[in-house]
């Protein structure tokens, strides 16, 4: 991780966080707001109350989006399980991400939201470690 640029890294992120909230209130407010308006009633009555939860996770995601460009263009795999493994979790982070979205705007329980998230992180690692053992090269020693 010599290589890393921490300062384009935060401008990254910063720039996608922007990006991603006004192409969302494009989609959602005005593109879909007329929807969202005559399903009133499945959305969470407190949802508003919640909104400062997906700022959160927005940033949440924006940090691993760009995290996940650099990895990739910098060429930082690890080898073996291990990248299976960074890859899994990576994944995971973005289902957790998208699935908690969900404790928003519907009355779940904040308990099952997070195992939800929880879960399908350890799923996506291990389904990372083991992908790891299928797909690799057939020249690669590790």
């Amino acid at each position: 991780m010599k290589d890393f640029n921490f300062i384009r890294f935060i401008i990254g992120v910063v720039v996608m966080y922007i990006l991603g909230a006004l192409m969302d209130m494009l989609v959602h407010n005005v593109i879909l707001g007329s929807t969202y308006a005559s399903l009133k009633d499945i959305w969470r009555e407190d949802m508003m109350d919640k909104m400062w939860i997906m700022y959160v996770l927005g940033l949440i995601f924006w940090i691993v989006f760009v995290y996940l460009y650099h990895f990739f263009y910098k060429g930082h795999y690890k080898t073996g399980w291990m990248k299976g493994g960074c890859y899994g979790l990576i994944i995971g982070l973005f289902s957790a991400i998208g699935m908690s979205y969900s404790y928003v705007m519907y009355p779940l329980p904040l308990s099952l939201a997070i195992k939800w998230a929880i879960f399908a992180v350890i799923q996506l690692i291990i389904c990372g470690i083991v992908l790891s053992f299928i797909y690799k090269p057939k020249d690669l020693k590790e």
